[in-house]
């Protein structure tokens, strides 16, 4: 045995005060902190990169676009029903074990993914891949809070973070260049080195404390009911969030259908964990007032974060004629705007009352987005799209850690994986909720502004002949016959005014979500301050 070896903690010889000091397992922190980092950062950069590849997807699988939709949908409904059951599946079979599991599931079916011949088996490599990829994020938070002191808890999860934040913001920009220059196929395959490198480094920097050695000693028997009806209520409510929009949502009986099972499945779910003495997510936790408040500001920021990732890159492309590169191109300053100010976020969380960086965050987060809904114009250039974007970025940047700070306070060690999971699932739920509001809102809103302005488009109204007497003159200075500069200046209008109607849809968006995120301010004052240097668990 190495001197190395030798020296290196084992859970017997654990000190009580490990919980105030961390457990490394005799590995720097900051190596433990990397390492974990690397496939979480894959698998949140997975749920956004093939976004922009599912033209190429549909064309080469000879399919439809919206067949091709399943792609996406089967992947967010397999990540949801592992996200809350990821601190039972820790508890019981070990952290590291699921960690590892995870890392190997997702690196695998991303090469079948990669290698699917049709459709089909691509939706089901989908699927698996999902079910790798749900329990990275919760597994990588848990590790990190076990991982550092108190004091340092929150430059660690600064890096989280980072993760979660700036790869949702490249993964378009990476999937377009990919697709572009090389083959949508190795927009899976880029994951599998990444993930055979963390593997190996995961299995040899990564231990289980010896509270979670305690607790998969006392583990009970499996919730099968439990996880039963938690896997049908989330995942049919993914695919109502993900494909309500798309079939008209409750005019549909597919949806019906689903949002049914998905509600019974959900009610039936609370109240038989409820009842249990070991339940597969605890629901109880919820009676903590400051994690309750953690979960509804982390869903939230979700709806922001994700809703104006969609909503800004969609205006760009759709009303401004931007590529899918050159929107991300715009769209990514953010990102490190976000990098830069997460390391003193990190400094500022042990120092400040958390509360205070959360209304800082969501007041800066909310003014922003109000900001935009009144600058952003078809004038606007690119350098201003980006500058917004980094306003935006900093009130973001003030969110995710404190929030965590605040939903881990005053909780035991032992529900550490159960805090990451079910915030894990906030986030997510909340990045769907924002993705089906953004583009239903805006899908109805520019059919309500096309009707109104439409309502001046008549041959009574003097403004609109001189513009469609204009229209005509342009199109015969062009070389059009009178006749055909006529018919076509009626075209020209109308599209202008269905431009206007998106642009004011947009514009509605943007608004709702500022009001939303102003909404968070004084809610954030309801949780109970997190005690300076206060270890998880501590009362």
């Amino acid at each position: 045995m190495s001197a190395a070896a030798a020296a290196r903690p084992t859970s017997a010889q654990a000190p009580p005060s490990y919980f105030a000091t961390g457990w490394t397992g005799g590995h720097n922190p900051w190596v433990v902190a990397l390492v974990v980092t690397m496939a979480t950062f894959m698998e949140i950069l997975d749920t956004s990169i093939a976004n922009v590849s599912l033209p190429h997807i549909a064309g080469n699988m000879s399919v439809s676009q919206d067949e091709s939709t399943w792609v996406l949908t089967s992947y967010l409904v397999s990540n949801a029903v592992v996200l809350p059951i990821s601190g039972w599946f820790s508890s019981r079979f070990g952290r590291k074990r699921f960690y590892m599991t995870c890392v190997a599931v997702f690196t695998a079916s991303s090469f079948l993914c990669g290698m699917a011949p049709s459709l089909g088996w691509l939706i089901f490599f989908r699927v698996l891949q999902g079910v790798g990829g749900g329990g990275l994020g919760p597994s990588e938070q848990a590790i990190l809070v076990d991982t550092f002191a108190p004091a340092k808890r929150g430059m660690a999860m600064a890096v989280y973070g980072m993760a979660v934040v700036l790869a949702p913001a490249i993964g378009p920009t990476l999937g377009g260049f990919i697709t572009d220059n090389f083959d949508w196929r190795w927009v899976f395959f880029i994951n599998v080195p990444v993930g055979m490198l963390s593997l190996y480094l995961s299995n040899r920097v990564v231990t289980d404390p010896p509270h979670l050695v305690a607790a998969k000693e006392r583990a009970g028997a499996v919730d099968w009911v439990g996880l039963g009806l938690v896997a049908s209520g989330l995942g049919c409510l993914e695919v109502v969030l993900d494909k309500g929009q798309e079939e008209d949502w409750f005019h549909s009986s597919f949806i019906i259908g689903f949002a049914v099972v998905s509600a019974v499945s959900i009610v039936s779910f609370v109240v038989w964990e409820l009842e249990q003495d070991n339940p597969i997510v605890d629901l109880r936790m919820f009676q903590r007032r400051s994690f309750a408040v953690a979960n509804l500001l982390m869903l939230t920021l979700g709806v922001a974060l994700f809703g104006s990732t969609v909503l800004l890159p969609q205006y760009l492309q759709v009303l401004m004629g931007y590529s899918a590169q050159q929107a991300g191109m715009a769209l990514s300053p953010g990102g490190l705007v976000v990098i830069a100010l997460l390391p003193l976020v990190g400094r500022l969380v042990t120092r400040a009352d958390a509360r205070a960086l959360v209304t800082f965050g969501f007041f800066m987060l909310s003014a922003s987005l109000f900001f935009m809904a009144r600058r952003i114009d078809l004038q606007m250039d690119f350098t201003t799209a980006m500058e917004l974007r980094c306003i935006q970025s900093v009130g973001m940047a003030f969110l995710f850690v404190p929030i965590q700070t605040i939903s881990y306070s005053g909780v035991p060690p032992q529900k550490n994986n159960q805090v990451s999971g079910i915030m894990n699932l906030s986030r997510n739920m909340g990045a769907d909720l924002g993705i089906a509001f953004v583009t239903t809102l805006i899908a109805r809103r520019a059919q309500s502004h096309q009707s109104a302005l439409a309502s001046h488009t008549t041959g009574y109204d003097p403004q609109f002949r001189a513009a469609l007497a204009g229209a005509a003159a342009n199109l015969q200075h062009a070389g059009a016959s009178a006749a055909d500069a006529a018919h076509r200046a009626t075209a020209v209008l109308y599209r202008q005014l269905i431009v206007q109607a998106t642009q004011l849809a947009y514009l509605d968006a943007l608004f709702i979500l500022g009001v939303m995120t102003a909404l968070m301010v004084p809610l954030a004052w309801l949780a109970q301050r997190p005690r300076a240097g206060m270890p998880a668990g501590a009362h």
